[in-house]
């Protein structure tokens, strides 16, 4: 004996049939995205870009100008890490160790990379051998400058007071182990005088004693200079670039002062070594055309920064340069770092 089933409820009839539309549509879907490439499937990776030092100043500022010119040009979005620690070497020694596709990148000031050899013993990364130079993308100089109490007009009268006032020859810096404090080493013995060092925690401070005359001499960025330079309450008497600086264009190189030194401070992009070659270009290409673009030139002068944009080549160069350049002042500064 056939059993008939009792019809199906309204509600459970109705129900079935969404159910039934629903995963048709869902199985069309899964079809039409198994037919996409595998990368248009997964979703980009993040490009980051690790600045080694705190969040604030005009490093950081220009690490995110770079950043927004490379998340135009990758089509990729584009972070900035503040990976600080340890004088900057956390933030190296994790792009060191990151995978050499063109994802992680390093922006950093010049000590890390052609500095701090000669400063550190064991400073747990090589920076020729494991970093790909991408590109130089901004320099700034150095200036020495004199508080209301010093009876110097230039370089050389600086240099006759001091000789005559020899108690007089202190010097404030940012900071001890600073590329200021290193270069005011060399331009002491390019002057053949005694000069005592006293470091400070940052500018501000040692302006401040500039200008109450705890100090006779500040030596640090030329940026740092221009306000109180431009109200006239200290005077820039030189710059330290090869050329005079566009912020200060009336004050005269130490060269063109008459003492044969010079040193410029700058900011490079690096990717890990061993990443591609095509990879380091495509990023090359990027970073230069930020750094290069009228706005984002704009910004970086109004921080005291001059853009520039090199190619790898030409960072590999002044980055051999510029460590051969300091080594004999960091020498000469016996300074001794805190590891």
């Amino acid at each position: 004996m056939t059993r008939k089933l009792a019809p199906m409820p309204a509600f459970m009839a109705a129900f079935l049939a969404v159910f039934l539309a629903w995963a048709g549509t869902a199985a069309i879907a899964l079809l039409a995205l198994s037919a996409l490439p595998v990368h248009a499937q997964v979703p980009e990776q993040v490009v980051r870009v690790i600045f080694p030092f705190t969040a604030g100043g005009s490093g950081d500022a220009l690490a995110r100008h770079i950043a927004e010119g490379l998340r135009t040009a990758l089509d990729q979005p584009v972070i900035v890490e503040n990976r600080t620690g340890a004088q900057g070497r956390l933030g190296v020694m994790a792009v060191k160790a990151a995978a050499p596709d063109g994802r992680t990148l390093l922006l950093t000031p010049i000590a890390p990379m052609a500095v701090y050899g000669h400063v550190y013993k064991a400073l747990l990364y090589d920076p020729v051998a494991d970093f790909e130079p991408v590109s130089q993308v901004a320099t700034f100089d150095f200036a020495i400058a004199v508080g209301p109490q010093v009876p110097a007009a230039s370089l050389k009268e600086l240099v006759a007071w001091v000789k005559a006032n020899p108690a007089q020859g202190n010097y404030g810096t940012p900071a001890a182990g600073t590329l200021p404090h290193f270069f005011a080493v060399a331009f002491a013995k390019a002057a053949g005088l005694d000069l005592r060092h006293v470091g400070y925690r940052g500018s501000a401070a040692a302006l401040t004693d500039l200008m109450g005359g705890q100090i006779a001499m500040v030596m640090t960025t030329a940026s740092d200079l221009l306000e109180q330079h431009k109200s006239g309450r200290i005077k820039v008497l030189a710059t330290s670039g090869s050329a005079r600086s566009p912020f200060l264009p009336a004050i005269p190189t130490f060269k063109e002062a008459g003492f044969p030194i010079e040193g410029t401070g700058w900011y490079a992009v690096y990717a890990p070594a061993k990443t591609p070659a095509e990879i380091v270009a495509r990023l090359n290409r990027a970073v230069v055309a930020a750094v290069q673009s009228p706005p984002v030139k704009e910004k970086l002068l109004a921080f005291g920064l001059v853009p520039t944009g090199t190619s790898a080549a030409e960072l590999t160069r002044i980055q051999a340069a510029d460590s051969e350049l300091w080594a004999p002042s960091v020498k000469a500064s016996g300074f001794t770092p805190e590891q």
